[in-house]
């Protein structure tokens, strides 16, 4: 039953001993309130973490052709790699891992693209199907590039949601036809991307059509493939064979890293779960030596509270309480303060975080940055009973003290 005088007396002797109560109060307040930074940083860095990984396939390799910085095989220094259709070919046919594939012809700059009396620009991407499953795009309506679309050079085009709404509005764009630059492109599909913001105004076409609407012959920019489940050993040497296949047909030396660069996603990927789960082990470990350091203060302080307070718990017995009264006034005090200070450090992170949100610009390496409130209530909830066990213990010693003793207590 809700006893008024005790609480009224809880808060009056809570009033009158304000540095102690300040002090128990900072110390439970402040190891709270940095579990929360903590957790909230560290959930900040795996959200930039994720959506990075989001925006490429994690188990892709990708190939960047480039120049020759050694002389190799009587070539001198400076020489161009150039890709070409059939080195994309040769790739599929030596390495049986690959599971999903892509060429890349770079379309310089932007183009303009036209529906009806809407006029806009916009990146062209021109690839092989492949590149669907390797930049995890994700059809909303239609379809992605075929087979046949590069067999036969159709001009068709995938749009992004940017596109979409700046030039269609509402309408639903599959079947109709843009202008790219003044050629006729068919909507087959359209898209979006849970990666970066820029990936969302892209139009894909067919590689096979741009090579040939655009001059470029057989040349290929950039290879792309995944190699399905292979651990990073796997891709590793996946990417090894990668590299002496075209040093083969290139003729350039295999410890050439400018000739031809290969991008290994699994290793990469791999090095970074590594080094994030270091860092959330680093978190943890000074989040509960930051609680602990909490329970600590709120234990001595508690101590010396009940010692102070001898002489009164004796004339309380004195003048007829009971040793479990003067305990349960003592544990109640106690809950009162580490209760309530916990709920401010909750608060105040959780406010902290959620400034940060809105005010601090998001980035590749850090992203809304939140607690799990189940883990930071469940951390409060441990420290308030820490502080209650922290005032029980002492006080049921100093409460079997017998009076007169406590009386003469200095």
């Amino acid at each position: 039953m809700f006893d008024t005088d005790r609480w009224l007396e809880v808060l009056e002797t809570l009033r009158m001993s304000k540095l102690r109560t300040a002090a128990t109060a900072l110390s439970v307040a402040w190891g709270i309130f940095m579990l929360v930074i903590l957790l909230g940083a560290g959930r900040g860095i795996q959200n930039g973490i994720d959506k990075s990984f989001r925006d490429d396939a994690v188990n892709s390799i990708w190939v960047y052709r480039g120049q020759t910085s050694k002389a190799h095989a009587g070539y001198g220094i400076g020489r161009a790699i150039r890709f070409h259709n059939d080195d994309f070919e040769a790739l599929h046919e030596a390495i049986p891992e690959i599971e999903h594939s892509t060429g890349r012809f770079y379309l310089k700059g932007e183009f303009t693209v036209r529906y009806r009396d809407e006029v806009s620009s916009y990146e062209v991407r021109a690839c092989h199907p492949g590149h669907q499953f390797i930049e995890n795009t994700i059809i909303t309506a239609g379809r992605f590039l075929i087979d046949t679309d590069l067999a036969e050079r159709r001009k068709v085009a995938v749009i992004g949601p940017r596109v979409v709404d700046r030039l269609f509005g509402r309408r639903n764009p599959v079947g109709e036809w843009i202008e790219v630059s003044g050629t006729p492109y068919r909507v087959v599909g359209t898209y979006t991307d849970e990666g970066w913001e820029g990936e969302l105004a892209k139009i894909y076409i067919p590689i096979t059509t741009a090579q040939t609407a655009y001059g470029g012959g057989t040349n290929v920019h950039q290879m792309m493939f995944t190699v399905g489940d292979a651990s990073a050993e796997d891709a590793r040497r996946i990417a090894e064979r990668t590299r002496r296949l075209l040093a083969a047909r290139h003729r350039f030396a295999l410890d050439d890293e400018r000739a031809v660069r290969v991008r290994n996603n699994v290793e990469s990927a791999e090095r970074v779960f590594k080094l994030f789960a270091s860092i959330r082990v680093f978190i943890w470990i000074v989040g509960l030596g930051t609680i602990l350091a909490g329970i600590i203060g709120v234990s001595n302080i508690m101590l010396i509270s009940v010692r102070e307070r001898t002489k009164e718990i004796g004339l309380r017995k004195a003048l007829g309480a009971t040793p479990r009264t003067i305990v349960n006034q003592i544990v109640l005090e106690s809950l009162v303060i580490t209760s309530a200070s916990g709920y401010a450090g909750l608060v105040a992170g959780l406010g902290v975080l959620a400034l940060v949100r809105r005010y601090v610009p998001s980035n590749d390496y850090f992203l809304n940055p939140d607690a799990n409130l189940a883990v930071v209530v469940g951390a409060t909830l441990v420290l308030i009973i820490s502080g209650v066990l922290a005032g029980y213990f002492p006080a049921r010693i100093a409460a079997r003290i017998n009076p007169v003793e406590a009386l003469r207590a200095e």
